[in-house]
């Protein structure tokens, strides 16, 4: 394997349990619940909550959450769709009196807020998918004393903290509460503590999803949300629900990859894969023949992205508001529809399909947890931008997510704004199983409209490459994202193809300047990318495999964040 293929990491290896994740501190709560007897589902609630602490800015329990669970003893796959809806008397006439203007929602708008799902998803998954040998208030207890007590900040978190922390000041009277002593981000090594998350933990723990949606914390959000003009009610949270759903897959390489259905955009990591596989077919491209980062692999991979990201803006919306069957989107004969665009020499920005659906740079976390009897989870956190919205609810240490943002306000488009609906989601959970449906790998990767683009070359880099776990996160790769020349156009700057078609592909470090100079020369516009603030535009992923056989899972966690594999002895 060649050096600059190399990680600086090891893959972590166990024969039980493993959690990998953004932050250690979250691992070891993590572990805790598997070292009480308790399952993979339910350790991931409580690395979700751990992380809720670790890193504020990037995921609350006033966000969102999706998740697989893999169960091993039935080799069953089983999703979950927390994602919150807009209140019941929103609408796009509301926006335009309250001056929103333009193709979508602001992210300071106040009606940019959804109801938060996450809190819903946790006790969910703990008490559907959960073994029942852990109560859910052993579990997060642990989280509430490190909240409560204080827990010191890592490298990249205090970062990101300071990134946005005077989006904080600026927004919400109670952003201090996220803040240190003297209203600011608190720097690496300090220690910070979050005494009112400790007590909504604590409530939740008690009263489960009731400790959230109703009685104070609800009354809270609410009174917040409505001092600052929003239209969010009572009934609007003690109604949320989660939706529990079926994966939808791509064969490729050998193994499915599985992805939740719409609002969330797995399709477009599905569509991909589907459209590489007809032009295969069709001797436009020899995928084995492909070598990792090359010039040929990434431009057949950009293509495609462009295509099923044109697709997504289409076609993804509230998955119970589908008017459309999402396997008719993954048949041989509409794949093969869009594999007629592709040219093998050039960029083809000369395509028209789907509604121009702009949106915003996103912030999430992601992780993966696998446990002795062969179970795994794959979950994943946000709340959409840096801090969400910054609305901090009185005595709770949350930020509500701004997740609205996500929606298209042209009307008669699927995604357009509208009452007690959910939007576009970015954040995608994925798993690999083989071809007798047993587990391959749990993972994922962090990092808006990355996502999907970060599973198809993770999935390439095991599959196609030869690369172990570590590597295969670890490995430069591309993300095509908006180019920011024409947002006075009002279409930009974080989707793809919000430009019209015209997008940059980011590149990482590390891809071979002949392999740039070649993307150049077939069209392409694109931006080599270096150092630790900008690489953030490629995520940060978390993946444990399992090797069927022996039954040891072998893992790894990205070099682009703080976070580490935590195997169980």
């Amino acid at each position: 394997m060649s050096d600059r293929f190399a990680s600086r990491r090891s893959v972590v290896h166990s024969k039980k349990g493993i959690v990998s994740c953004t932050q250690p501190l979250a691992a070891a709560a993590g572990l805790k619940v598997l070292e009480k007897g308790g399952n993979a589902a339910m350790a991931s609630v409580a690395v979700a909550a751990a992380l809720c602490s670790l890193e504020p800015m990037m995921v609350s329990i006033g966000g969102d959450a999706f998740a697989i669970f893999y169960e091993n003893a039935t080799k069953k796959l089983h999703g979950i769709n927390g994602s919150g809806r807009t209140p019941k008397a929103a609408s796009i006439d509301l926006l335009k009196k309250s001056g929103v203007k333009g193709p979508r929602i602001p992210q300071d708008s106040i009606h940019s807020v959804t109801v938060p799902g996450a809190a819903a998803a946790w006790v969910d998954v703990y008490e559907k998918w959960g073994n029942g040998k852990v109560s859910l208030e052993e579990a997060l207890e642990p989280v509430a004393q490190l909240a409560e007590e204080g827990h010191p900040i890592s490298h990249v978190s205090a970062q990101l903290w300071a990134n946005d922390a005077e989006k904080l000041l600026k927004t919400s009277k109670n952003g201090v509460d996220l803040l240190n002593s003297e209203k600011k981000a608190p720097k690496e090594g300090e220690l910070f503590a979050n005494k009112p998350y400790a007590h909504v933990l604590r409530k939740i723990a008690k009263e489960g999803k009731d400790g959230f949606y109703k009685g104070e914390v609800a009354e809270n959000i609410v009174k917040i949300v409505d001092d600052m003009g929003g239209v969010m009610t009572l009934e609007d949270l003690a109604e949320h629900k989660s939706m529990f759903v079926d994966t939808v897959s791509m064969e490729f390489a050998g193994v499915k990859l599985q992805e939740l259905p719409p609002n969330g955009q797995g399709l477009v990591a599905l569509q991909a894969l589907g459209i590489l596989k007809q032009l295969d077919k069709e001797g436009k491209i020899d995928i084995s023949k492909f070598e990792h980062n090359s010039a040929d692999y990434l431009h057949a991979l950009i293509e495609t992205l462009k295509y099923s990201f044109k697709d997504a803006e289409e076609f993804v919306t509230d998955i119970e508001k589908l008017d459309y069957d999402v396997n008719d989107l993954l048949s041989d004969s509409y794949l093969a529809e869009r594999a007629k665009l592709f040219d093998p020499k050039k960029s083809n920005t000369d395509f028209d399909h789907g509604s121009i659906n702009p949106m915003h740079k996103t912030d999430t976390v992601y992780f993966s947890v696998t446990d002795a009897e062969g179970n795994a989870c794959s979950f994943i956190n946000s709340v959409y931008g840096g801090f969400g919205s910054a609305i901090v609810p009185d005595n709770c240490g949350f930020v509500l997510q701004n997740r609205g943002c996500n929606f298209n306000l042209t009307e008669g488009t699927r995604n357009v704004y509208a009452p007690s609906k959910r939007p576009y989601h970015t954040i995608i959970p994925a798993m690999i199983t083989n071809p007798d449906d047993s587990l391959y790998a749990s993972f994922g990767v962090m990092g808006g409209f990355m996502q999907p683009q970060g599973h198809i070359q993770v999935l390439s880099n095991l599959r196609l490459f030869g690369l172990d776990p570590q590597q295969a996160l670890d490995s430069p790769r591309i993300c095509l994202y908006a180019d920011t020349d024409y947002k006075d156009e009002g279409l930009g700057p974080d989707s793809p193809i919000s430009t019209q078609n015209r997008c940059v592909v980011g590149i990482e470090e590390g891809i071979p300047d002949d392999v740039v100079k070649e993307l150049e020369n077939r069209g392409h516009k694109v931006k080599v990318l270096k150092g630790l603030h900008k690489r953030s535009l490629f995520g940060r992923g978390q993946i444990i495999c399992r090797n069927n056989e022996t039954g040891v899972f072998s893992a790894g966690s990205d070099l682009r964040g703080d976070g580490a594999a935590v195997p169980q002895i």
